[in-house]
């Protein structure tokens, strides 16, 4: 028996000396240990600050807040059609301490035939076919509820072509810019203004689809623009004429098929009372809509995509959010609301009348009276009822919560 200053028999009084920095290098790390957990302590209590959930995205409150998400996008897209709500991918609710919520959401649109100045709402605007090449938009949007009141503070979009069901034979994209279809476009253009039995001319605002199909007679193109008036009137037209940019200026969309000889062209004046304003993404007052005033010496103005993009990123306050709704985010597991995985326990049938054998099932909750052997628990299978036949339940499929359901394709 021996204290702490006494030597140990067993070990020499002459090593003791070289055991200090031993010593020292365990209280060191004690220290660092300590300094670890007291760190991670901390980073919890961060983390336990935030409740952070992932509701069914096909719940009322969660589509409610994809359709606030949709007409901002609408709001403030300057160019182009409408987009319409096709999916809900992902969505995460994280509740702050003051009670506001930030909703990170990730949702497909589709693109509409109703152009953004049509003030058709976009409810019964119609979703363009996938054989008519339809675009996709795909976008991470970041909204704040306060008190109900749901507000979108940032987002980022992504705008492609569908290559599903093509057709051979349909009619395929070109770019805005194509010079042969803009030929036919500005034939049209006057065919329109010479027909109209308007008092004033019209241009072309912009130009929204343009593709080619092959057919017996040959290539026909197919076009769709926005027109816009101008001072000009019928009988005093020249090369002088401007658009006019004040909110009374009428507007309209064109629908064109044909060649530039031969072609039919219908067009949709809106009503400049009934035209949707444009918000500016930074705030909440309108904004007049950009006029490219096209005609054949400024095609080098057009960019050669074949459809307009959505606007592809807005954080003016760098939330630092948005990163969090794709699919490589980088919010840890653990603060995310986990979802109690189902367990199925195997029903054993016995015959009426023998005696019931053990079963051997994995339980993630070891109870205090069944024993555990390799991490097994052993528990005996219930005793028959007599004269009645053994009931076997099937195990119930976990309803996925995410994606939502599709509503168009």
């Amino acid at each position: 028996m021996w204290t702490s200053s006494s030597v140990p028999p067993s070990l020499p009084a002459t090593i003791l000396p070289s055991s200090r920095p031993v010593l020292t290098l365990l209280m060191m790390s004690r220290l660092g240990i300590a300094l670890v957990l007291g760190l991670l302590t901390g980073a919890w209590a961060q983390l336990l600050l935030h409740n952070v959930t992932r509701p069914p995205c096909d719940s009322p409150d969660v589509k409610a807040a994809a359709l606030v998400a949709q007409d901002y996008l609408n709001g403030q897209h300057t160019h182009g059609y409408k987009y319409a709500l096709n999916q809900i991918d992902d969505i995460k609710i994280i509740t702050k301490p003051d009670g506001s919520e930030i909703y990170l959401m990730e949702v497909d649109l589709l693109e509409t035939t109703c152009h953004v100045l049509d003030p058709t709402p976009v409810a019964n605007c119609t979703v363009r076919p996938k054989v008519a090449t339809a675009v996709e938009g795909d976008c991470d949007v970041v909204l704040r509820k306060v008190e109900g009141v749901m507000s979108v503070t940032a987002f980022k979009c992504k705008t492609e072509e569908s290559t599903e069901d093509l057709c051979v034979g349909c009619a395929s994209l070109l770019p805005l810019n194509d010079t042969a279809g803009l030929t036919m476009v500005f034939a049209s253009l006057v065919t329109f203004n010479n027909k109209t039995g308007k008092e004033s001319l019209f241009e072309i605002m912009e130009v929204g689809r343009m593709s080619t199909q092959v057919v017996s007679g040959g290539a026909r193109y197919l076009a769709e623009y926005v027109i816009v008036e101008t001072n000009c009137t019928v009988d005093d037209r020249d090369d002088n004429c401007v658009p006019l940019t004040n909110a009374t200026a009428q507007r309209g969309f064109c629908q064109v098929a044909g060649v530039s000889s031969l072609h039919s062209i219908q067009c949709n004046i809106f009503a400049a009372s009934s035209m949707m304003p444009i918000v500016d993404t930074n705030g909440t007052v309108p904004v007049p809509a950009s006029v490219v005033h096209v005609h054949a010496g400024n095609l080098h103005k057009v960019h050669g995509l074949r459809h307009h993009k959505l606007t592809a990123l807005h954080d003016p306050d760098r939330s630092g959010l948005l990163s969090a709704e794709s699919g490589e985010s980088g919010e840890s597991e653990e603060s995310i609301v986990p979802v109690v995985p189902v367990v199925v326990v195997p029903v054993v049938v016995v015959p009426v009348g023998t005696e019931a054998p053990p079963v051997f099932v994995v339980d993630p909750v070891v109870g205090t009276d069944a024993p555990v052997v390799s991490g097994v628990v052993k528990r005996e299978a219930p005793e028959p009822v007599p004269d009645s036949p053994a009931i076997v339940s099937a195990p119930l499929a976990p309803v996925p919560v995410c994606p939502g359901k599709k509503t168009f394709f």
